[in-house]
């Protein structure tokens, strides 16, 4: 099951992100806007997504790892349940995050430095 600690190190790779406590817990922000959070009670992982339509795909197609509560109606975030992700997927919605609140300017050099990553 990943934790925490793993879902920072991978965030911790990308250009402009930085650890943070965000209300009252870790979480991660690029450039001063958040991209994920730990959330308790339930434990989960609180995290960007690319939009309210997405956000619905993520919960109807895998309802087992992505959930939501009504304090994120209206809002492009999912809960995702650790015991229900593995690194692979928190990589990807990381990244995905990561690119949403990313200065574009961050994004493109990242992007000509790592040409496979775009």
């Amino acid at each position: 099951m990943p934790t925490w600690e793993d879902v920072e190190a991978i965030g911790l790779r990308y250009p402009g992100v930085e650890a943070a406590s965000w209300f009252g817990t870790p979480g991660l922000r690029v450039a001063g806007k958040g991209m994920c959070r730990v959330r308790t009670n339930p434990d989960a992982l609180v995290i960007r997504v690319l939009d309210l339509g997405d956000r619905e795909a993520l919960l109807k197609g895998q309802p087992d790892v992505f959930f939501t509560t009504p304090h994120y109606d209206g809002h492009p975030s999912v809960l995702v349940r650790f015991e229900a992700a593995d690194v692979e997927l928190l990589t990807e919605l990381l990244t995905e995050s990561w690119r949403l609140r990313a200065p574009a300017k961050l994004v493109a050099a990242y992007d000509a430095e790592h040409p496979s990553a775009g």
